[in-house]
């Protein structure tokens, strides 16, 4: 059932998509549907406070309400964690939507919108990744299963507004403005540098250390400058490790989210393995290969188009000569 806007012209809507990095990236191209639809629109978005830089990233989404459920299930005996939940809870009933659309599917995001003031939609029982997350909404729409996240976001909002989804998505990304890095001579100049993007949250998913070296190698060999990023100190002496064994590679100082994806647009190409910034440079549309080894990429890889290809799957690691062939294939090597 579709739900009517109150004030056409101007909606208030509440987007919840809250982590992680690659979902909340997945979520993006919404907003430009909602905006090609309703150009006036006042979009909101909660989500997690480490990825609450991601929406603004997109020039429609007017605020970002961040939370913590993190932080907070770590510290619940703390009193600063129930100050900070009264303190979101507050915020949210004081705002008026017409219409708060939970995209995550989960018991944890639909509590966090029942707070709301405003219609709250979702997934029904039959298509939220946590069937009880239904329970919780106003109004459910079904979204057939097996299809990527960015098409199930996509059609459960259209249909939360009554509208017919047109063309291929649309990130709407707006990269953020750095005109150098101290550390990467000649950014401005995309023959430079590929970005590989070596750490991921589980050890299953990472690619032997070997075949980053015999990648970047390759890569040296053809003009290519490799950058190594990290983004804790284990992910850092990994890529020291590497780039010690790299022709002229660069291990880059602690990234924030723009600075990161600041990096990632302006790269010649990307490699990376399941993890949310190989997921930014494919939405940048940046060439990216994305190296799976421990997951299916078929629903939640990266967004494949003309310059983003994913190779592996469960159990089947890809090898560095089709990595190389999926990079020459995009003109990137």
């Amino acid at each position: 059932m579709a739900h009517d806007i109150a004030d056409p012209d101007i909606p208030r809507i509440l987007l919840v998509k809250t982590t992680s990095l690659g979902d909340v990236l997945h979520n993006l191209p919404v907003v430009s549907d909602i905006v090609r639809h309703h150009p006036n629109a006042q979009i909101d978005w909660i989500a997690e406070e480490s990825f609450a830089a991601l929406p603004k990233l997109h020039s429609a989404v007017h605020n970002v309400i961040p939370v913590a459920v993190r932080r907070w299930r770590k510290k619940l005996f703390n009193p600063n964690t129930w100050r900070e939940i009264r303190a979101f809870r507050s915020m949210l009933a004081w705002e008026h939507y017409d219409i708060c659309i939970d995209t995550q599917g989960l018991i944890k995001s639909a509590l966090l919108m029942r707070g709301a003031n405003g219609t709250r939609c979702g997934y029904d029982k039959d298509s939220a990744r946590e069937p009880l997350a239904a329970n919780m909404y106003q109004y459910t729409y079904p979204v057939a299963t097996g299809q990527h996240a960015v098409e199930r976001n996509r059609q459960l909002v259209a249909q939360a507004l009554s509208y017919t989804l047109e063309g291929p998505a649309n990130f709407g990304i707006r990269l953020p403005q750095v005109d150098a890095f101290d550390w990467l001579p000649q950014i401005d100049h995309k023959d430079d540098y590929a970005v590989l993007l070596h750490a991921t949250s589980r050890d299953d998913k990472l690619w032997d250390e070997a075949n980053w070296v015999e990648l970047g190698n390759a890569l040296h060999q053809k003009g290519i400058r490799c950058v190594l990023p990290w983004g804790s100190p284990s992910e850092q002496e990994r890529s020291e490790r590497l780039a010690a064994q790299i022709a002229d590679a660069i291990v880059p100082p602690r990234l924030n989210l723009d600075l990161a994806a600041a990096l990632l647009g302006k790269a010649r190409a990307v490699v990376g393995v399941d993890t949310g910034l190989a997921h930014l440079a494919a939405a940048v549309n940046v060439p990216t290969v994305g190296i799976y080894t421990a997951t299916d990429p078929t629903l939640t890889g990266l967004y494949t188009g003309e310059r983003t290809l994913n190779l592996g799957n469960i159990n089947q690691s890809p090898d560095v000569a089709s990595v190389l062939d999926a990079l020459h294939g995009m003109n990137a090597c």
